[in-house]
């Protein structure tokens, strides 16, 4: 059995589907019914003894610094291509932690602190079973194998979410394939998912760990944000 032993939060993204609340506020700063959501990774997080907290920053940085002071643990990464380059930039960033490691977004809500436990068997993605259709990236799992995966979703397999478990030796594997990808300016562009996913993967045997869709919410925009916490339906008239 395989142990967390540090996490990466993923921070540096601009939230523009969610304007005009992020035109002042990252979005995983953004309270949703009194809470920040990057509070309840955290606090999940420390739930399970992950102490070792690295957030990635880029748009309005400088906000996140209020984290060091409130928990111990927590340690800033810089993306200084945030604005240029895809989320791969900000593992780029990271790419010296990935050993042993959980890596999610801070803009979601965790309400089951159970999804975020440290053991696993095999490196792979947090993952919800779905039946209906969606344009979410689905999984097809054999004998606990990710066999595949589809970008444009469809209606019947496991719904793939940004948290994702990297054993000590996929973690080295990831470096490498991050440092090899991030020097073709053209991949500069892709989801640091794709690596393992699609760039690269017969190299990883990956497997999910099942959840629960009401053990989080994943909050894309500004209507997700209302239906959340009501108390924003004004920006609509202003958005």
């Amino acid at each position: 059995m395989n142990r967390v032993e540090r996490a990466i939060i993923m921070a540096a993204g601009f939230g523009n589907r969610m304007r005009p609340v992020t035109l002042t506020t990252p979005k995983p700063l953004v309270r949703v019914n009194g809470t920040r959501m990057i509070d309840t990774v955290i606090r999940a997080l420390h739930a399970n003894g992950i102490r070792e907290i690295y957030i990635v920053t880029g748009y309005l940085g400088e906000q996140f610094s209020v984290l060091t002071r409130e928990y111990e643990g927590i340690t800033l990464i810089e993306n200084p291509y945030y604005d240029s380059c895809n989320n791969i930039s900000s593992l780029y960033a990271a790419k010296d932690h990935l050993e042993n490691a959980i890596i999610l977004d801070g803009d979601q809500l965790i309400f089951n602190e159970e999804i975020l436990r440290p053991g696993f068997e095999r490196s792979g993605y947090n993952a919800v079973w779905t039946e209906g259709e969606t344009d979410e990236w689905l999984l097809t799992v054999e004998n606990g194998i990710v066999t595949n995966c589809s970008r444009t979703g469809g209606s019947t397999g496991w719904q793939l979410y940004s948290i994702s478990r990297w054993t000590a030796e996929d973690g080295r594997r990831l470096r490498r394939h991050l440092e090899e990808s991030f020097a073709i300016p053209e991949r500069r562009q892709l989801y640091w998912d794709d690596l393992a996913l699609f760039c690269y993967p017969d190299e990883y045997e990956l497997g999910i760990m099942p959840m629960k869709r009401d053990d989080i919410t994943e909050i894309d925009d500004i209507g997700e944000l209302i239906a959340a916490d009501p108390s924003y339906a004004g920006y609509l008239e202003v958005k």
